[in-house]
């Protein structure tokens, strides 16, 4: 495989929180591209445990051994924004059937909005099939230590919402 150099993939969600998933995903952009948007979607605050800010701290923290990575948050329409930060692509994580269903949906949308913005998939690794941000709140908030699913800072984090420090 051929590094594409020179261009660059926008990676965008709602990282509330970063997970080993998420970071599994922008480590292996890093190989093949020679730099990476993980851009953090605004407008989530209401329903999210981590304000924007607060995620995109999480995630630069998490990232600060990937120099060719850059975090930042964004709120519209995320084709336009992945366009005005000359994007090429638009990566996204695929664990189950039935991410690859909601995320083709959503590919051909991307693609009548801004047909020069690609699509791609990158498959989760075995071990982080089960992980989802969602799930991280749901068993942390219940107690379990999740130290072995998300970055250390993101745990702390996690323990300091739920009062558990």
């Amino acid at each position: 495989l051929r590094r594409v150099g020179r261009c660059h993939p926008f990676h965008p969600g709602g990282f509330d929180p970063v997970t080993n998933g998420h970071l599994d995903l922008i480590t292996r952009m890093t190989h093949l591209f020679d730099r990476v948007v993980v851009a953090v979607v605004k407008g989530r605050d209401k329903g999210s445990l981590f304000t924007a800010q607060e995620r995109v701290e999480l995630v630069q923290t998490a990232c600060k051994h990937l120099p060719s990575v850059e975090v930042e948050s964004f709120d519209g329409l995320m084709v336009e924004y992945a366009t005005r930060k000359g994007a090429v692509a638009v990566v996204r994580g695929i664990r189950a059937i039935s991410d690859f269903e909601s995320e083709f949906d959503q590919a051909l949308m991307n693609r009548k909005m801004a047909p020069n913005l690609e699509s791609v998939y990158l498959m989760a690794i075995q071990e982080n099939l089960f992980i989802s941000a969602t799930r991280i709140r749901e068993v942390s908030r219940l107690g379990y230590d999740v130290a072995e699913l998300v970055p250390a800072n993101v745990r702390t984090a996690l323990r300091k919402k739920y009062g558990q420090e």
